[in-house]
């Protein structure tokens, strides 16, 4: 459904084949026609696979992209997209990244939805997505896992800090196929933000609803000059910083809290020695969260600790467009973290995770793993580093 809105606002179909041309994977074809559903007309994208039953791993989707021809921008957000669905996928089986096979996500037609919709994205030139909140439907869906409530179990730890809904329409109205490119390519969720609409497009989806057109709509346009509802392309949304000056409480709390805030979703959380009245030695603690999460990060505030009253305020920030690559070091395999402005490396480091694991196994320093594994990586990217 995303994809067939976004050739229902213009995106060439031979475009995007050409492009997913270049992920050198077969036997599939695209199809696209007109339909409507609701009196609505709209764009009804399929991919068409052969005998395709492959349960690819996260290291199996992750080499495809790297390997492809696709921009770089283009193979980041995907294999950053796909991270994301192997994270969720071993939290929820108890498992690691590298041990999670995906099923319905790791099919021929998830890899072309997800690398197609970033494909879009760049071919369509936009810059920055947002999205109101998601209604997530009802009842029970059949996977390879057998029934599951709706929203899916990945499908719910993917939408974290989102806001959802329910109009008790039956069926799965977010797929985690979907909340992962969603929550991966929005900036924000909420109402709509002010600018121009240039043009509506609608995706269509598979089932008929007596209760709402199952289509999904896309409206794109041209921010509003001095508007403050959307931010500049490069910027991420606005933040809410959440501080308490705490001088009464066992120091021990503090790292039960940060663990908890974290599980929740916040963005950062740390705290630093502050002098308060009396000359009493405290603490400030301080979250950055989005604005979905202001209410429950409170309320754990003061479950959690002995503050009596929470302080916050709206702040800008701007980010590098993030992804993850596995790197063959001599001692093992090594996730590095990369961050990108326009295209080139700024910073990148070595998972401590990986890295410790590695350090242990081999009886050498941690300095001596993570040293080789940055000297891979720089090697491997002269050309992006210089």
């Amino acid at each position: 459904m995303i994809l067939g809105s976004f050739l229902d606002l213009g995106l060439p179909l031979e475009h995007l084949s050409a492009q997913l041309s270049k992920l050198n994977i077969k036997n599939y074809q695209l199809n696209a026609r007109r339909i409507t559903k609701s009196h609505i007309a709209a764009t009804k994208f399929e991919v068409e696979v052969g005998h395709e039953h492959a349960h690819r791993g996260y290291q199996d989707i992750a080499a495809i992209l790297n390997q492809s021809n696709l921009s770089a921008t283009v193979r980041e957000r995907a294999n950053g997209i796909f991270y994301r669905l192997a994270e969720v996928e071993a939290k929820i089986h108890g498992s690691t990244i590298d041990q999670v096979h995906f099923h319905e996500v790791g099919a021929v037609d998830a890899i072309v939805d997800i690398a197609g919709a970033c494909i879009a994205l760049e071919g369509l030139g936009i810059e920055s997505v947002y999205s109101s909140a998601l209604n997530v439907g009802r009842g029970f869906v059949e996977t390879a896992h057998g029934n599951l409530p709706v929203p899916a179990p990945a499908t719910l730890e993917l939408l974290r800090g989102v806001p959802v809904y329910s109009n008790q329409i039956q069926g799965e109205l977010v797929t985690p196929t979907g909340a992962a490119i969603l929550t991966s390519i929005c900036h924000s969720f909420g109402p709509l933000p002010h600018f121009r609409i240039e043009k509506v497009g609608y995706g269509a989806g598979s089932r008929d609803s007596i209760d709402a057109p199952n289509v999904l709509r896309v409206l794109q346009g041209e921010v509003e000059e001095h508007s403050d509802a959307v931010l500049p392309p490069s910027e991420d949304p606005s933040v809410l910083v959440v501080e308490a000056n705490i001088d009464d409480m066992n120091p021990q709390i503090f790292g039960y809290l940060q663990e908890k805030l974290l599980a929740m979703g916040v963005l950062d959380v740390f705290v630093a020695p502050v002098q308060m009245k009396k000359n009493r030695p405290g603490t400030l603690l301080t979250v950055i969260v989005s604005k979905e999460l202001l209410e429950p990060v409170s309320a754990l505030l003061f479950e959690e600790t002995t503050s009596i009253g929470v302080r916050y305020h709206e702040a800008q920030r701007k980010t590098l467009v993030r992804s993850v690559e596995e790197i063959q070091s001599a001692f093992g395999k090594v996730a590095v973290k990369v961050s990108r402005l326009n295209g080139k490396i700024i910073n990148f480091s070595p998972e401590y995770e990986d890295c410790r694991r590695l350090a242990l196994e081999h009886q050498v320093p941690y300095k001596w793993i993570q040293s080789q594994v940055i000297q891979t990586f720089m090697n491997l990217h002269a050309k992006e580093t210089q």
